[in-house]
């Protein structure tokens, strides 16, 4: 991996012990090659733009370029490799509250599911004669 200078921290940069959680989570790199890039600097990059709601092209210059940030992204998220963490993360969460792993019960209301669609605009209007 390249030397890489040390930049400012923010407020969104995984603490060491997150990543210590995080790391084994993540993908390793195709047929067992060293990676590149900082896979550390791409998750902060991606915490960024969670946490700050900017676009991809308006990341700060002190993280890996936005188009290699977004591949890893986008990858990452058609192969279902964040679904993936999400659920690990879950359930060492849920253990370690002292629940089970996965949730027994669940909760739907109004805002949680899309309702059939309604009419078309003809149908919703009142006809005059």
């Amino acid at each position: 991996m390249k030397n890489q200078k040390k930049r400012k921290t923010y407020e969104s940069d995984l603490t060491d012990q997150e990543w210590q959680i995080i790391e084994p989570l993540l993908p390793k790199s195709k047929e067992g090659k060293p990676r590149n890039v900082n896979i550390r600097e791409v998750i902060n990059a991606i915490n960024y733009l969670l946490k700050s709601g900017c676009s991809w092209r308006l990341l700060p210059h002190d993280f890996p370029k936005w188009q290699l940030v977004y591949y890893y992204f986008s990858f990452w998220k058609k192969k279902g490799y964040w679904k993936e963490i999400h659920d690990k993360l879950r359930g060492k969460v849920r253990l370690a509250v002292g629940k089970n792993i996965e949730p027994t019960a669940g909760i739907i209301d109004s805002q949680s599911i899309k309702t059939s669609k309604k009419g078309e605009f003809v149908a919703m209007t009142l006809v005059k004669r």
